[in-house]
């Protein structure tokens, strides 16, 4: 039987980005699109009434003067909600308080439509609440991490992680059970003390045991 879709809410201010988004959004087979506001009071209003999986918010837009404030009252009402923050304010101590607060991710507006999906796919083990990050490079800390020794079948997966693939797409492509790929991708997190699947495969291609996803355009371009 297959998965039901995962229901989004998309809040942003900017019609245009806003539509161009959503658009992005309903190709992908496994999402439906529930709501489309342009404000923080719509969000947290149609997030009750509709009781989406996952929420995307921008942090800049009308009624959202206190970005904590907002994500307190959406996890207030639906506590296993998996608020994603997409946005271009990428201020550092807004992303501490945001993620200590338990959103599930915090997007930079320049992300490609690959890393979007794969964050809204993103589903937390019972063990560990997953978090995926992706802020402009620049930000990226410095430094190489140690070589975690990754076999080739784990090398093989996240490749295929990094296409924004399904568990159970991965195993279809490899003919392994969807059971055996979160095994693979349990001890991928361990070797590369990875907090996402998003944040394994930055790791993996700073270490050259994958190579970059050609797919490198912008999710969406403000001006």
């Amino acid at each position: 039987m297959a998965e039901a879709p995962i229901r989004i809410l998309v809040a942003d201010d900017h019609t245009l980005l806003r539509g161009a988004l959503c658009d992005l959004l309903r190709v992908e087979d496994d999402f439906d699109v529930v709501a489309e506001v342009g404000d923080a009071r719509a969000a947290v209003t149609e997030a009750a009434r509709l009781r989406p999986d996952v929420a995307l918010l921008d942090v800049q837009m009308p009624h959202n003067e206190d970005p904590v404030r907002t994500v307190r009252h959406l996890l207030h009402r639906q506590p296993d909600l998996r608020v994603i923050i997409l946005s271009m304010d990428d201020h550092p101590v807004l992303v501490r308080q945001l993620l200590a607060l338990g959103v599930r991710g915090y997007l930079h507006k320049s992300v490609s439509r690959q890393t979007l999906a794969a964050a809204i796919r993103e589903r937390a083990d019972l063990s560990r609440r997953v978090v995926t990050i992706s802020m402009p490079q620049q930000q990226a800390p410095a430094g190489r991490p140690a070589d975690p020794g990754l076999s080739e079948r784990e090398c093989e997966v996240l490749t295929l992680v990094a296409t924004a693939l399904s568990n159970r797409q991965i195993g279809a492509r490899l003919g392994i059970t969807e059971g055996t790929v979160k095994r693979h991708l349990r001890k991928i997190f361990d070797k590369l003390d990875a907090v996402s699947r998003l944040d394994a495969v930055n790791k993996a291609v700073a270490l050259q045991y994958i190579r970059p996803q050609a797919d490198k355009r912008p999710l969406l371009r403000a001006g």
